[in-house]
């Protein structure tokens, strides 16, 4: 038990050191204008770099990703077909395709696939 506490506090310790000197190491300076200002080949920029995000878009590429994991999940479902009992591969996959339409639904109904607001 002793042995198990030293390490723990040996780990602690050695990780909360790291982190110090990587903190005093790595100070930036946040007032230097030419660090600050975006990178255009050693020119002035033309124009601001920090333009708006969409919102919708992100909102969508986030609604992309969750339908591309279940996709994901889909797919083995196809060969376990004939592996497993037809009655409860059956029931597990309309209850995954009924919550898939069902998100589906929602997103519709809050008007997440409109393009235009």
């Amino acid at each position: 038990m002793i042995t198990l506490i030293f390490t723990s506090f040996i780990t602690i310790f050695i990780s909360n050191l790291l982190m110090m000197i990587s903190f005093i190491i790595s100070k930036k300076s946040f007032l230097d204008r030419e660090k600050c200002s975006p990178f255009e080949c050693g020119f002035d920029p033309m124009c601001l770099a920090r333009i708006p995000f969409s919102l919708h878009f992100f909102l969508i590429t986030v609604i992309f990703l969750i339908f591309d994991v279940e996709i994901t999940l889909i797919f083995p479902m196809i060969p376990t077909f004939k592996m497993v009992n037809f009655f409860i591969w059956y029931k597990t996959s309309f209850f995954f395709i009924i919550m898939l339409l069902i998100g589906t639904y929602h997103e519709w109904k809050q008007n997440m696939l409109n393009w235009i607001n």
